[in-house]
């Protein structure tokens, strides 16, 4: 069921696309969160050593998408300036 999720989530995407999305949580002590991605009912996981700004939970934030050890996670993660 999860690895069907994941296949429907990236079916089409390439990894070096720019994806959009809306940061859900964030947890500097613990170092991860989640983006939820515009678009989508979709959330993807992010690691503190993929962001290239610093970010927090609502900021709004462009990302790319990689496979990481666990499964997808996004990467080169950017604050979207307003």
């Amino acid at each position: 069921m999860i690895v069907q999720f994941f296949k429907n989530l990236f079916k089409g995407s390439k990894t070096n696309e720019v994806k959009q999305g809306k940061v859900k949580f964030f947890n500097y002590t613990k170092g991860f969160g989640f983006i939820s991605i515009t678009g989508t009912d979709d959330e993807i996981f992010v690691h503190t050593t993929n962001c290239v700004d610093k970010i927090k939970q609502n900021n709004k934030v462009t990302f790319q998408i990689e496979e990481g050890k666990k499964g997808p996670t996004a990467v080169n993660v950017k604050l979207v300036k307003s």
